[in-house]
């Protein structure tokens, strides 16, 4: 197919529509040019007036008979004439144009039709589309359906087109999860994680009973969430583990997920199931149990930097409470009296917090810098304060409209603290 072909069928249907409507403008004028050519026979309406005019004599008649009074023949005459009045009107039809004008209205409402359509906005992206779905159709629907796997050379000389019409083919077919799959992986190599993550979660709405697709949506998010499982990710993983409690991803996901939520019993208890179903398997598995080992391991020294730090409880003043949003984000920080970057930092959805409080554990194991770490200002005893904050932009600086509380000073021997977000920020 060449660009022509889609242009000149839009071109040829938009000169239909408007040859269309053209002649229905006209129309009028084609009928009364047949009224003219011709004409109503007026027979009827002349025996109408004369009828009238009979009438009107009979009522003189009746009333120099005395049939009836005066008053009641004035009513009766002058409801008469204003008949036979109505009847003598003459319409004058309408005067139709010469050849000359229809041609000029026929041409002139697709010129200016086309002229509205190229005035009125920016059509080069829709000719730039154009261009991509006749040169890159075949081979956006070929990658899309799995039939090829790399696209020939050719086609990405300009991998826009592509793209645009991956993105077209997949809306055209917007039933097909396995359409979403792909064009996920396509975000994906192009580090447009947000958009790959949409495509992922219209995959798995499509086809949720997918494990492919359904652990694929899970981990995405989950490394998109920097190592945390939400709510989303661990219901679409609970539900794989449901229908196959041995998929091993799956159990992977959970205990990095645990581990990372400082569920560090939860995410032991997943590692020992990974570790049971992978060692009853037949082969050698010694390099995928001994990654097992460590990741343990991990969770244990994890759990040891934990037990060392300081439990933030965060309560939320009740008349501030109807200003929380479900898009909030809540920012809780140890940080120097003095200022600069905090020693351990949490951003956490809003939902964290149920029935105006939440518990938030800040270890090392939250340091923003490897070398700045909670463990070592204590070790210096740098005088510490913790500070929490409702955010509803996301951002880590505080904005106007944004929820606080006062900073609570606390010792270094002090493993506990109480925050109270009690203001708002003018």
């Amino acid at each position: 197919m060449t660009l022509f072909s889609t242009f000149g069928l839009f071109i040829a249907l938009s000169l239909l529509v408007a040859l269309v409507l053209a002649v229905i403008v006209i129309m009028p004028w084609l009928r009364a040019s047949r009224l003219r050519e011709n004409p109503v026979d007026n027979q009827l309406l002349d025996i109408n007036i004369s009828v009238f005019r009979e009438r009107l004599t009979e009522l003189q008649s009746d009333k120099d008979n005395g049939t009836i009074d005066d008053a009641h023949y004035q009513n009766q005459k002058i409801e008469l004439e204003r008949q036979l009045l109505d009847a003598q009107r003459e319409v004058t039809p309408m005067v139709a144009p010469g050849i000359k004008s229809r041609l000029i209205i026929i041409v002139w409402v697709p010129v200016l039709a086309a002229l509205a359509y190229f005035l009125v906005g920016d059509r080069t992206p829709v000719f730039d589309l154009w261009a991509a779905e006749d040169k890159v159709a075949q081979v956006a629907d070929d990658l899309l359906t799995g039939k090829i796997d790399q696209p020939p050379a050719w086609a990405i000389e300009d991998g826009t087109q592509l793209i645009s019409a991956m993105q077209t083919n997949v809306y055209r077919h917007a039933d097909d999860p396995d359409r979403w799959m792909r064009l996920s992986e396509l975000f994906l190599s192009l580090e447009a994680t947000d958009s790959a993550i949409e495509a992922l979660s219209r995959a798995y709405r499509l086809s949720p009973d997918n494990e492919e697709i359904a652990t694929t949506y899970a981990q995405i998010s989950f490394f998109a969430n920097k190592g945390q499982l939400d709510a989303n990710s661990r219901r679409v993983l609970q539900d794989v583990l449901a229908k196959n409690p041995q998929h091993e991803g799956a159990q992977m996901l959970m205990a990095m997920g645990e581990a990372r939520g400082n569920n560090f019993e939860q995410a032991q208890g997943w590692i020992k199931r990974l570790r049971k179903n992978i060692a009853a398997k037949p082969g050698d598995h010694t390099q995928a149990l001994s990654s097992l080992d460590e990741l343990s391991a991990n969770v244990k020294a994890q759990k040891q930097q934990a037990s060392e730090g300081i439990e933030v409880t965060v309560s939320i003043d009740d008349k501030l409470l109807p200003l929380v949003k479900a898009e909030d984000v809540l920012f809780v920080a140890i940080r120097d009296v003095k200022g600069g970057p905090p020693f351990a930092a949490k951003r956490l959805p809003i939902s964290i917090i149920k029935q105006g409080k939440a518990t938030i554990s800040l270890s090392d194991l939250d340091a923003m810098m490897p070398e700045r770490t909670l463990k070592s200002a204590r070790d210096e005893k740098v005088q510490l304060a913790v500070i929490a904050r409702i955010s509803h932009s996301g951002t880590a600086i505080a904005e106007s409209g944004d929820l606080s509380g006062n900073p609570v000073v606390i010792s270094v021997e002090q493993n506990q603290v109480n925050v109270d977000i009690n203001q708002q920020v003018p």
